[in-house]
């Protein structure tokens, strides 16, 4: 049988969450740590393997060490839902995974020997008899997902997610949330499996830093302030950026762009945005540079590699804080 021919397609999309402010209560739930990694959906038939990400675009060429570990299975046909990670310094590394989607087969393959991948399985979506699961509660395919790792025995390509019906443990899961979570999931039991729809639950620990305004960025075609431009000092003193925020209402866009200008000046001394324009007039795609003065409070939900990997929200401003006291200390890397 052909990879086309399973009963679960190659194009399937897979179930999603919703972000919520706190884990639900009440009997019926499974909760999972939240990975930091590539989800993927894992299909193989045969001699035949194919990865694909949430965006339904192939992984294999990105990870020809998971796509010979699941080659080397003794189960020939399956297709399972889970998150690609890779384990560096005995942590999973979001950068690492990143690294790894690059044109060049020779180094994807260099790093893959370097630092092979893991699968990390959650669900499954085909039983041992080649049916489908999809309308199956996550009881039953989770039951089957036991049984199919089982029946993979003893890799280190291949992993089962720890889980639990206990909210306690889910909680204290979020209140020590480590560099290998990111955040809790929490699905029905009695639920299907439903491709493309947010019907599970993702709940995200945020937390706070302290971050100098070390630049700003013009809205595009606007005179007035559209982002801050966030750094933290290094243990070399280097003001080094590590994001931005962008949650500046207009009503306040004028008068905060005015106490902008005031300030330009060095900027960055460490890591900077790449084009930095100090007194350039172009407003689009350019940053202004300002003297490190100014700082804000902002909330964020996760770091990569020393910066925030998304936007994060502002929160106040301290002029009561020295910017000298806002370093990399606070991030936790």
């Amino acid at each position: 049988m052909a990879l086309s021919d399973l009963p679960v397609p190659l194009t399937l999309a897979p179930m999603e969450a919703k972000l919520v402010d706190v884990v639900p209560e009440g009997p019926g739930w499974r909760y999972e740590p939240k990975w930091d990694g590539f989800r993927c959906l894992a299909f193989r038939s045969g001699d035949e393997v194919a990865l694909r990400a949430k965006s339904g675009k192939p992984l294999d060429r990105f990870f020809p060490d998971v796509v010979a570990a699941l080659k080397a299975l003794p189960v020939d046909r399956f297709v399972v839902d889970g998150e690609l990670t890779i384990a560096v310094g005995g942590q999973p590394s979001f950068e690492a995974l990143q690294m790894r989607l690059h044109p060049a087969a020779s180094r994807v393959n260099r790093l893959a020997a370097e630092q092979p991948a893991a699968l990390v399985l959650f669900d499954d979506l085909m039983d041992a008899r080649g049916r489908p699961l999809l309308d199956a509660p996550l009881s039953e395919r989770h039951a089957a997902l036991e049984a199919l790792v089982e029946r993979f025995g003893e890799t280190r390509a291949v992993q089962l997610s720890p889980g639990t019906s206990e909210r306690a443990i889910a909680c204290g899961w979020l209140e020590d949330l480590g560099v290998a979570l990111d955040g809790v999931i929490a699905k029905r039991l009695d639920g299907p499996y439903v491709p493309g729809e947010r019907a599970m639950q993702k709940i995200k620990k945020i937390r706070t830093a302290d971050c100098v305004v070390g630049g700003f960025r013009y809205e595009a075609d606007s005179e007035l302030v559209g982002s801050l431009l966030l750094g933290l000092y290094d243990e070399a003193g280097r003001l080094n950026h590590v994001g931005f925020t962008s949650t500046i209402t207009n009503a306040e866009r004028p008068a905060l762009t005015r106490r902008l200008e005031a300030l330009k000046g060095e900027g960055f001394t460490g890591d900077a945005p790449g084009g930095p324009s100090r007194w350039s007039t172009e407003r689009t795609g350019e940053w202004v540079a300002l003297r490190p003065e100014l700082v804000v409070e902002v909330r964020y939900d996760h770091v990569t590699g020393r910066r925030f990997r998304h936007g994060t929200k502002l929160v106040r401003w301290r002029p009561d804080k020295s910017p000298r006291q806002c370093a990399f200390d606070q991030i936790g890397r």
